[in-house]
């Protein structure tokens, strides 16, 4: 059983700056893999970033450059987003990937609004 509780959304003008968290909490195995996916008003879920527990990274081509996605330890993520653009706009949700037995949670999702 995992919970995840994210923070950092908000209202920001394009080209600023946001940093999202999320905070996992429950049954947490060191072998899983954590990210962030979004989904913005009538368009399907998408994934933004991901990091396995050791380390390693993927990025949505979008948000290359932009966006880091770094693991203060295995419980905690945080996407650092920078040069928003008003395409960013999504609810953002944090994902968990238990790798031991294949379940996924989600967290309940960040509203994000980039402004031009």
């Amino acid at each position: 059983q995992v919970q995840l509780v994210e923070s950092g959304g908000g209202l920001v003008q394009a080209g600023g700056s946001l940093r999202l968290s999320c905070a996992a909490s429950g049954s947490i195995f060191s072998i899983n893999v954590m990210g962030w996916y979004r989904q913005a008003p009538g368009k399907q879920r998408e994934l933004v970033a991901i990091i396995t527990d050791g380390g390693s990274t993927n990025y949505a081509d979008s948000v290359k450059g932009r966006f880091t996605i770094s693991r203060d330890n295995v419980k905690t993520v945080s996407l650092q987003m920078n040069s928003l653009k008003p395409e960013d706009t999504a609810v953002y949700y944090c994902n968990f990937h238990n790798i031991r037995t294949g379940l996924l949670y989600w967290g309940q999702g960040t509203q994000v609004t980039v402004s031009s």
